[in-house]
């Protein structure tokens, strides 16, 4: 194994800053003249220009003996404001904790309340080192002498574990009505409304959205409004049947129909005999599943395995999916004939984060329901911090990930608010790399230069090749005034061309 790296996380201060111009070094060129780092990352929320000058100016006080320097610009919404503080120090300590770092964090930069974030997280979250720098005592190693992490008992220890895994398990309710789908926004509303006229009829439904968004519960309030709703419900999700079981799990079978097929079986058409049946992830059965079934559909009648005989059943479909079936269609991959059999009342589900209005109602009404179901979370609030964060996330397991993220909160939350600290530990934290340009996270923080680079870097090269290399009609396609202005974008984003 290597030698463990030494690395030192500092905020820029306004003495480090006016050390480039008087004969005070400033607390981080202090620190790096009295101790040996092999790696330093500074962050400032001053401008890029002043921490440019910073860092050329440290690199040459430090000259041959200057670490590795690497300056991050953090815009924050005030020095003093501990949400965007917190996030920028977790992102960075995030990045930079593994086995093979030794992380260190000098306290004497910034404000007290850029400090106090990071006694917070170098106490609760990441094992660190801290210095602290003064005219006074010179630059020390500083010790800390409380463990915040063994006072802060979150209430995850006072819930019951069948009551905790009541809280996990998030399907839709049994007896769903179209009530329980809560919303403000004037989209779903209008959904709901479809979804109860169709619950009167008696047409096939299919229910399209993304995964989490609450497909399962408009297909149960449909069932239990409609005609069938003393009758069964059955729901099977058809992504998890394996190929070989999937006329079985369907149709049923005989006994002896096959080794283990101990006695007869009933399919999932003849459990929901007179109610309603519920294929969830529909777009996922094979090709050949799908003639099978397209005839159970039309015909009303369906044959288990091992018999000879046609057994007949009266059942509603409402299927589901998360695929875009018309492309599967155009692809080969799903039978048109099929998909117009379900698809004649339609609805697609928007995604959370295009429900206007709901991000905030939703989460309180997914509060105030888990503490309905476990005392120990009762009297459960989220703080402005925490409301702020969940507006900023983009929920990309969307209602299903909200609940699991507002019950991990709650639990850890000692206190009946829920701060911002607690719910950005709740979150999931994502590559932006597998986000598009304008679905980057916020609430996760974003290099709006790196992005606007980005884009940049997509574009020129392809308006040079489009114009055949000349500048000036590759500026007017890219709506620039020149190519002069072309020229000075390619070389502040450093776009790759090729020759």
């Amino acid at each position: 194994m290597g030698c463990m790296e030494a690395v030192l996380l500092t905020w820029v201060g306004k003495r480090d800053l006016e050390a480039i111009t008087c004969t005070d070094q400033g607390p981080v060129l202090s620190t790096l003249k009295a101790f040996q780092f092999s790696r330093v990352v500074l962050l400032s929320s001053y401008s890029s220009s002043e921490l440019r000058k910073y860092k050329s100016w440290l690199v040459e006080r430090l000259r041959d003996s200057a670490p590795s320097i690497e300056s991050h610009h953090e815009p924050l919404n005030s020095p003093i404001d501990f949400t965007s503080i917190y996030q920028v120090a977790d992102r960075h300590l995030q990045r930079l904790h593994s086995g093979q770092s030794n992380l260190s964090i000098l306290l004497s930069p910034g404000t007290p309340a850029m400090q106090a974030v990071w006694i917070l997280l170098g106490k609760t979250k990441y094992p660190v080192t801290f210095y602290q720098s003064s005219r006074e005592q010179g630059v020390e190693q500083v010790e800390i002498p409380f463990n915040i992490a063994a006072e802060y008992i979150p209430s995850a220890v006072s819930v019951n574990d069948q009551h905790l895994a009541n809280l996990i398990n998030d399907q839709a309710l049994v007896h769903a009505a179209f009530d329980d789908i809560i919303t403000q926004d004037p989209n779903m509303l209008r959904l709901k409304k479809q979804a109860q006229i169709l619950a009167e009829r008696e047409v096939p439904v299919l229910i399209q959205g993304e995964t989490g968004t609450g497909k399962e519960l408009f297909a149960r309030a449909i069932h239990n409004v409609s005609r069938r709703a003393n009758q069964p419900f059955i729901a099977l999700n058809c992504g998890a049947i394996p190929p070989e079981l999937i006329d079985t799990t369907l149709f049923g079978h005989k006994k002896g129909a096959f080794t283990g097929a101990a006695s007869d079986r009933a399919g999932v058409f003849q459990q929901a005999h007179g109610g309603t049946l519920f294929l969830d992830e529909f777009g996922e059965l094979t090709t050949a599943a799908q003639v099978r079934l397209l005839r159970a559909i039309q015909e009303g009648l369906v044959t288990p395995v091992g018999s000879q005989k046609e057994e007949s059943v009266d059942v509603r479909i409402i299927t589901a999916t998360h695929r875009n079936l018309i492309e599967d269609i155009a692809n080969g991959g799903f039978r048109e004939d099929l998909f117009y059999r379900v698809a004649v009342g339609v609805l697609t589900l928007p995604p959370l984060r295009s429900r206007e209005g709901d991000l905030l109602h939703l989460s309180e009404t997914l509060l105030a329901g888990l503490a309905k179901q476990d005392k120990a979370l009762e009297d459960k609030k989220l703080s402005v911090d925490a409301k702020n964060l969940i507006l900023l996330h983009l929920w990309p397991g969307n209602i299903r990930e909200l609940r699991s993220t507002i019950l991990r909160a709650s639990l850890w939350s000692s206190d009946e608010l829920i701060s911002g600290e607690e719910m950005q530990q709740a979150f999931f934290h994502r590559s932006q790399k597998q986000d598009g340009l304008l679905d980057r996270d916020v609430s996760q923080g974003v290099d709006i230069q790196d992005i606007i680079s980005e884009l940049v870097g997509h574009y020129v090269p392809r308006a040079l090749l489009a114009s055949q290399g000349n500048k000036s009609d590759a500026a007017k396609l890219l709506g620039l005034k020149n190519y002069q202005t072309l020229n000075n974008w390619i070389e502040k984003h450093r776009v790759k061309i090729d020759n």
